[in-house]
């Protein structure tokens, strides 16, 4: 039995380090893509994944594949094509470590999976499953997606979506504004940040956690609001939790995946439904979340950076470093 199967890009993100004096930069390699960085956080806490995806039957689709085994995370769902090359990110970084992407993807490796190509078996077998919206910007991709979530939802399997927007990889952003509320409609727990919540609704985050409850069937929902915390709701209590202060951060990539791939396992460790949580479970899922994230901000990459379990309860018990 597995615990979750994520859905969609596996890749290589690579992020700079240094710029010459021409401005050219000089950048290191990382696994990533936002369901192997949500999945990396669930298996470095003990839950047992899968990642279903199609990476190029190249150099990084076999390092990328080798990385997952590696962190124990099942692969038989990974799919090697010599038909395309694996999907590569390019992150640049400000000097307050956010982050800015362009993509090799014209097709990527990710975009051309197909519904016929998923191993049914590992949906078959998990409890959650998730997925989040880069696999719904080109066919065949987004068809498969949508089969592969009605596939999940017909078995009664619960469903955890992040939209993880990223405006460069939409050709048309009304579609983009079109299959992340689609996504909504599906999900039983969201993770969204504040920017998506804005661009979807033009919403505060307590409004847009509000709003999805309300009107898209979901039961659970975390605002993300970087390094200001997170927003949670469901129908039974909604707060918000504080980031962590004091953060040398470095990069920020991958940090809302590990937040929801953290909270997620939190979710599974309670052994309730999403609904039926009360504002005190809620507020521990959200804080050992919020430290997850804040602590993979002060480590470079995605995978790479999610931290010990050690380390964020240590964190969590020493409120003094809290705001």
């Amino acid at each position: 039995m597995l615990d979750v199967v994520a859905w969609g890009e596996l890749l290589i993100d690579f992020t700079t380090q240094s710029t010459d004096e021409s401005g050219y930069p000089t950048m290191a390699a990382h696994p990533g893509g936002a369901p192997a960085n949500f999945l990396a956080a669930l298996a470095k806490f003990g839950a047992k994944t899968a990642l279903a995806g199609k990476v190029g039957a190249d150099t990084f689709g076999r390092m990328l594949t080798g990385t997952l085994q590696s962190l124990g995370i099942e692969t038989r769902g990974i799919v090697a094509s010599p038909e395309v090359f694996t999907t590569l990110a390019f992150v640049t970084l400000d000097q307050h470590g956010d982050r800015e992407f362009a993509f090799a993807r014209k097709p990527g490796a990710d975009t051309q999976i197909t519904f016929a190509e998923l191993d049914l078996s590992l949906i078959d077998e998990t409890r959650i499953f998730h997925f989040g919206t880069l696999s719904l910007t080109d066919e065949p991709a987004r068809s498969a997606t949508r089969q592969a979530v009605a596939y999940a939802k017909e078995r009664g399997k619960l469903i955890t979506y992040d939209p993880n927007l990223r405006k460069p990889l939409w050709r048309d952003l009304d579609d983009a504004r079109e299959q992340l509320l689609w996504g909504l409609g599906q999900a039983d727990v969201v993770k969204i940040s504040d920017e998506e919540v804005e661009f979807l609704f033009g919403l505060s985050p307590e409004e847009g956690a509000e709003r999805i409850l309300r009107e898209y069937g979901v039961k659970l929902v975390f605002v993300t609001c970087g390094p200001e915390g997170c927003v949670f709701r469901n129908p039974r209590a909604w707060g918000r939790v504080p980031g962590l202060s004091g953060l040398q951060v470095v990069d920020t990539t991958g940090a809302g995946d590990i937040f929801g791939g953290s909270a997620v396992w939190r979710l599974l460790s309670s052994g309730k439904a999403p609904e039926e949580l009360d504002g005190a479970e809620l507020r521990e899922i959200t804080s050992f979340a919020c430290a997850s994230a804040g602590l993979s901000t002060t480590r470079p990459g995605g995978i790479s950076s999610v931290p010990a379990y050690e380390e964020i309860m240590e964190r969590l018990s020493a409120p003094q470093k809290m705001e």
